[in-house]
C-alpha cells in the first residue's frame, strides 16, 4: 500500500471548507479513498499542522499527535475510538474490502479493542464468517464506546469476547451520539417535573384534560397532514392514541392501526406496500414525481418492519432512555414508510406508545406531542429532510407508468443504519415544551373554566350548556361578545349584564 493513500492534505471536503488546512482522517478519508457512496457525517475529522485541538459545526479538528497510522487499520482504529460508530459507512466499506484484508487486520491483534469489535461489526453486518478461530482469552469489551453514544442492553458475545450493547438489530439498528443538549435534556428529568407539577391537581381537571388533550393531539396529528377530518373521526383517532402502551407492537398491530387512521378501503390499498413511495409533489405540466423522500422499496418493507419491531421489543424490556426510543422506533417507522397512507399519523401514534410502554407518561395523561408538534412544523421538517436530502443522491430510480417511483438500486441498508441524533434532540424538545407548556396551559384553561363558571352560576344561575355556549362566544371574541350573539344566544341579558359577564371573563382568563 501506497504511503499517504489514506492521509491526504486537504482544504475542502464534499462542500465543506475545512476550518484550516490538515489532513483527513478516519471516516472522511475511508470515504475519499474507497469512493463510498454514503451520505456524509455532520462532522469530519481533522489533523491540524498546529497543536491545537478544537470544534466547529462541521469538522472535528485534532493534534498531529492523535494522527492515525496511515493504513487501513490506522483510520478504522480512529474512527471508531473518535467518531463512534457509523454503520451505514462500516457496511459499505466491508462491501469494498476484501475480506483477506479484515481478517489480515484482526490476525495482527486479534485480542486489541479495535480489532475485535471491526471483527464483530464484519461479521454482524455482512453475515459472513471469516476463517478466524473463536477467542478464549481477554476482558470482554463494549462495541459501542458510550462516552461517544447511547448504548443498548449489553449481551456477551464470546467469539469475539465482546458485549454487544448496540441499541437494535442487524436489520433495524438507528444510533443516536451524545451531544450536550441531549444530555441536558436527560439530566432534568422530564417525566419527574411532569407528575411532579401534576400531582397537586384535583382528580376530576386531570381527567378532564386528558380527554381535551388526546382530541387535541388527534387534531393536530391531522392537521400536520393538511386533512380536516369530521369530529367523529378526531374523537376516534383521540380514543386511539388514548390506548397506547396496552397492546404490544407487532405486524398485526400496525396494521389495525392503518385501518384506524383509514376508514375508507374504497380510495386506498390497505396492508404493506406493493409498490413504490415517496414523499413529494409531482410536476403540475408532465406529472413526473419529484421527491423529497423516497420511501424503503416494497421488497424490504417486511424485513425492516420486523427489525423495527425487535428493536422496539428490546428497547422496552431495558433502561434505555424513553424519549431515545420513542425517536428510535417512531421516526424510523416514518422513514421506512411501509404504507400507502398512514404514515404519518402511526408514526406520531408511536411515539406515545413508546413513552407509555416505558412508563414516562403519569397520571394516565398522553403527551399531546403532535400539538407540540404542528408549532413548529419548519424545524420538524427540517428534521426529516436532514434525513431524506442527502439519501436522495444515493438512490436510482425511475418513474413509472402512474407516476410513482421505482426504485432500481440495493437502498436497504439506507433505512436500518442511521444517524438518529438530529431527530432525539428535535423529539425531546418537542417532550419540554408539551410538560412545561402545553398541559399546563390546559389544566390551567379547565381551572379558569371551572371558576368562570361557579361564580356565573352564582350569580344569574346560568345552566352548564349555556355557560359553555357563553365561553366560546367569548373565546372567538377576545373576551367581548358580537352583536350578533347579544341579540340571539343571549338576548335575554341586559346591556350592564353582558358588560359584567366580559369583565368576569377578562379577570379569570386574561
Amino acid at each position: 500500500m501506497k504511503n499517504n493513500r489514506y492521509s491526504q492534505d486537504i482544504r475542502v471536503f464534499h462542500n465543506k471548507p475545512a476550518p484550516e488546512p490538515g489532513k483527513l482522517v478516519g471516516y472522511g478519508a475511508l470515504i475519499t479513498v474507497y469512493n463510498l457512496p454514503v451520505p456524509i457525517p455532520d462532522k469530519i475529522a481533522l489533523i491540524s499542522k498546529k497543536h491545537k485541538r478544537y470544534t466547529t459545526d462541521e469538522w472535528e479538528v485534532y493534534t498531529p499527535r492523535h494522527e492515525p497510522t496511515d493504513t487501513l487499520a490506522g483510520h478504522l482504529t480512529f474512527a471508531l475510538k473518535h467518531e463512534g460508530v457509523d454503520l451505514y459507512i462500516l457496511k459499505k466499506l466491508f462491501e469494498k474490502v476484501p475480506a483477506d484484508e479484515v481478517r489480515d487486520i484482526i490476525l495482527k491483534e486479534p485480542t486489541g479493542q479495535y480489532a475485535r469489535r471491526i471483527w464483530f461489526f464484519y461479521e454482524w453486518m455482512m453475515g459472513k464468517t471469516l476463517d478466524l478461530p473463536d477467542l478464549k482469552t481477554g476482558n470482554y469489551i463494549d462495541v459501542l464506546d458510550e462516552k461517544l453514544q447511547y448504548p443498548g442492553p449489553s449481551e456477551n458475545v464470546p467469539r469475539y469476547r465482546v458485549r454487544n450493547n448496540l441499541p437494535g438489530v442487524r436489520n433495524f439498528c438507528p444510533l443516536i451520539r451524545k451531544t450536550e443538549k441531549l444530555e441536558a435534556y436527560i439530566a432534568t428529568h422530564l417525566d419527574r417535573k411532569a407528575e411532579e407539577a401534576l400531582t397537586p391537581i384535583r382528580r376530576d381537571i386531570l381527567l378532564r384534560a386528558a380527554a381535551f388533550l388526546l382530541v387535541k393531539d388527534s387534531k393536530a396529528s391531522y392537521t400536520i397532514e393538511g386533512e380536516s377530518p369530521p369530529q367523529n373521526r378526531l374523537q376516534r383517532w383521540g380514543n386511539t392514541i388514548g390506548q397506547a402502551g396496552r397492546n404490544n407492537l407487532s405486524k398485526e398491530e400496525l396494521l389495525r392501526l392503518q385501518s384506524l387512521v383509514i376508514e375508507n378501503e374504497r380510495f386506498m390499498k390497505f396492508g404493506w406496500r406493493e409498490q413504490g413511495g415517496f414523499v413529494g409533489e409531482h410536476d403540475r405540466e408532465t406529472g413526473f414525481p419529484i421527491p423529497d423522500h423516497i420511501s424503503a422499496r416494497w421488497q424490504d418493507v417486511e424485513i425492516l418492519i420486523e427489525g423495527l419491531i425487535e428493536t422496539a421489543d428490546k428497547l422496552i424490556r431495558s433502561d434505555f432512555d424513553p424519549v431515545l426510543a420513542a425517536t428510535i422506533i417512531a421516526f424510523g417507522f416514518v422513514i421506512i414508510h411501509p404504507f400507502v397512507d398512514g404514515n404519518g399519523r402511526i408514526h406520531r401514534y408511536l411515539i406515545h406508545h413508546i413513552l407509555a410502554k416505558k412508563g414516562f407518561a403519569k397520571k394516565n395523561l398522553i403527551f399531546p406531542v403532535s400539538a407540540a408538534i404542528l408549532e413548529r412544523i419548519p424545524d420538524y421538517r427540517e428534521v426529516l429532510e436532514d434525513y431524506s436530502r442527502p439519501r436522495l443522491e444515493l438512490i436510482e430510480w425511475k418513474p413509472t407508468p402512474d407516476n410513482n417511483v421505482e426504485v432500481l438500486n440495493e437502498t436497504l441498508d439506507l433505512y436500518r443504519y442511521f444517524d438518529a441524533t438530529k431527530m432525539a434532540e428535535f423529539l425531546y424538545s418537542c417532550v419540554e415544551q408539551t410538560i412545561q407548556e402545553i398541559i399546563p396551559r390546559e389544566v390551567q384553561y379547565l381551572q379558569d373554566y371551572d371558576n368562570f363558571k361557579e361564580e356565573i352560576k352564582q350569580t344569574y344561575d346560568m345552566p352548564d350548556k349555556m355557560i359553555a355556549l357563553l365561553v366560546r362566544f367569548l373565546e372567538q371574541g377576545e373576551g367581548s361578545l358580537s352583536k350578533r350573539a347579544k341579540e340571539k344566544e343571549f338576548g335575554m341579558l341586559s346591556e350592564e349584564e353582558i358588560k359584567h359577564i366580559e369583565g368576569i371573563y377578562s379577570d379569570i382568563f386574561e
